[in-house]
């Protein structure tokens, strides 16, 4: 275990070593610990949910089967609590149609706020809020990889009521927790093979999300939507609905967020370019914290250049303001709760090390045209000590410090989570 006065000398040099070139270490705790994580529900349970819960479905895979997995709502609030007693700060939770609690027999589109009862209780106990998604995969009506999109109108009026309903839930949400509710809308509709009419499926997408919207007006203090894009999937290679343009031309159009998933976009792509082309004009993003491997394969967040690039973006060009920044992966090969943490803490070390910069000098040699000094201090920044500002951010938080809080998992686990099985 860290011994606390290590960690408060190490800090102490780590401060004086920033100070030097002008970064306020403790303005830089501030600002991170008002960063809200919208962590994801899940990860937890393997994206099975409560009202059917069965394996994925639509293109959509878990890699894994680590024991444990949680099976009831109670298993997956307890999960989540020792997770975020793990996460410095206090954040969100992301919620699907999937994971209503009911007690009577309800298919999607039926799933309405009363049923987001224990969920509401429970954010109320752990003083966070809760976002929401509608669940669009893995059901009989998808069908042949279409949803809001199809040409049979008996599938998209299903669809429209599960969206319906879904913006109904994120209300209540709002309403409830006093914070707002983010509603973010992905579908996984699509053709393998090429289409030989690519408008009319995107202009019946229009038509659904524009019925979805009139159904019912919301105060945004509340609640707000957001539209998710995607490059490709699984079984819709040649094809996509829904694609980025579609979704950030919807949002621009309807003020409302555009949702950036990290793991949507081709592996060359730089994401967080995506920010500054579309915030000048747009309301704002719901950002997708993943990780994808050669795809989109939901991989746990680590601290890699991806990640750096992201987080830098954002705070270098002061965007955070119209960011919400959520965790999508889901990962059955390690612990789920382990997956959870080590996501949301790379993901905050990540946004630390992008706030302990000095920025505005940065900025003055670039419009000065001295790139010499930008390459150089931005390559020594990287050897500074952020470590040890991120242990006491760790420490001031009240959660362990460095892999202390593996230990904590490792018994929950034997005590909890392995008799699960």
């Amino acid at each position: 275990m860290v011994k606390e006065q290590s960690i408060q000398e190490a800090y102490e040099v780590a401060k004086q070593r920033y100070a030097e070139i002008g970064v306020d270490t403790e303005e830089a705790m501030k600002k991170l610990a008002e960063i809200k994580l919208s962590v994801h529900c899940w990860q937890g349970d393997d994206v099975r949910g409560f009202l059917n819960p069965t394996e994925l479905g639509d293109g959509l895979s878990v890699t894994g089967n680590y024991p444990g997995r949680a099976r009831t709502p109670e298993e997956l609030t307890s999960d989540l609590h020792e997770a975020l007693s793990l996460i410095p700060g206090k954040h969100k939770v992301a919620l699907h149609s999937i994971y209503a609690v009911t007690d009577k027999k309800k298919d999607l589109d039926e799933v309405g706020p009363e049923d987001f009862k224990f969920w509401v209780d429970w954010a109320k106990k752990e003083g966070i809020g809760l976002d929401m998604n509608g669940t669009f995969f893995s059901h009989p009506m998808v069908r042949e990889n279409l949803t809001l999109s199809s040409p049979d109108k008996d599938v998209r009026d299903f669809w429209i009521k599960v969206g319906i309903q879904s913006r109904r839930i994120a209300n209540y949400f709002g309403q409830e927790l006093g914070q707002q509710s983010v509603n973010n809308f992905w579908i996984p509709d699509g053709y393998k093979d090429n289409p030989i009419d690519k408008l009319a499926p995107r202009q019946r997408l229009i038509e659904s999300l524009d019925e979805i919207l009139a159904a019912d007006e919301f105060d945004e203090k509340n609640t707000i939507e957001s539209y998710e894009g995607k490059l490709f999937a699984t079984g819709i290679e040649s094809y996509t609905v829904g694609s980025h343009e579609f979704y950030d031309n919807y949002a621009l159009t309807r003020n409302k967020l555009w949702t950036i998933d990290a793991g949507h976009f081709h592996p060359t792509e730089d994401v967080s370019d995506k920010f500054t082309s579309f915030l000048p004009f747009g309301k704002g993003l719901m950002l997708h914290v993943s990780r994808s491997v050669r795809w989109d394969s939901d991989h746990v967040v680590i601290m890699d250049d991806a990640l750096a690039r992201i987080t830098r973006s954002l705070v270098r060009d002061n965007l955070l303001d119209k960011t919400n920044v959520g965790l999508d992966f889901f990962d059955a090969t390690v612990n789920r709760v382990a997956a959870w943490v080590v996501g949301a803490r790379a993901t905050q070390k990540s946004f630390l090390q992008a706030l302990l910069a000095p920025i505005q000098d940065l900025k003055d040699a670039e419009n000065s045209y001295d790139y010499t000094t930008r390459l150089v201090e931005t390559e020594e920044l990287k050897s500074f000590p952020f470590g040890a500002v991120w242990d006491e951010f760790c420490r001031r938080n009240n959660v362990p410090v460095g892999t202390d809080w593996l230990t904590e998992v490792r018994q929950y686990e034997k005590n909890v989570q392995l008799k699960r099985d």
